[in-house]
């Protein structure tokens, strides 16, 4: 990664999910700012302009696949990389992640840190490129 600190939006409706995320992110030299709503995340991407998303899908008032639709659908926003962290653990969500919608990485609950950091770098050093 560079050497300007990037900034990371984690986006879950789980309190605890977006401390341990927050916790092993951090590690990492990141920043990191967290929304417990994808309408709040939207707003905050728009704010922010984050270096990456972290999305989770099953959110109250706004699911995440709504969320990343419509930051696919901003001009000003649509540059930047989506990680989908989600319980959705079949393989036809992934499948449906990775080669219709496009994102990033999807990452299946429960995870290991390493699997993460692993997926953030790499997102984020292919950004670079």
């Amino acid at each position: 990664m560079s050497d300007q600190q990037k900034h990371i939006l984690c986006i879950d409706d789980e309190p605890d999910m977006l401390e341990l995320l927050t916790i092993i992110l951090k590690r990492t030299g990141v920043k990191v700012s967290g929304a417990n709503n994808g309408l709040d995340g939207l707003r905050m991407i728009d704010e922010l302009k984050p270096d990456l998303v972290i999305l989770d899908l099953m959110m109250p008032i706004m699911g995440g696949w709504e969320v990343y639709q419509q930051i696919k659908a901003d001009e000003n926003i649509r540059h930047i990389p989506v990680i989908i962290v989600t319980a959705k653990a079949q393989q036809v969500d992934r499948v449906l992640g990775i080669h219709i919608a496009k994102v990033e990485d999807y990452i299946t609950k429960p995870f290991s840190p390493s699997e993460l950091v692993a997926s953030v770098t790499r997102v984020l050093n292919k950004q670079q490129e």
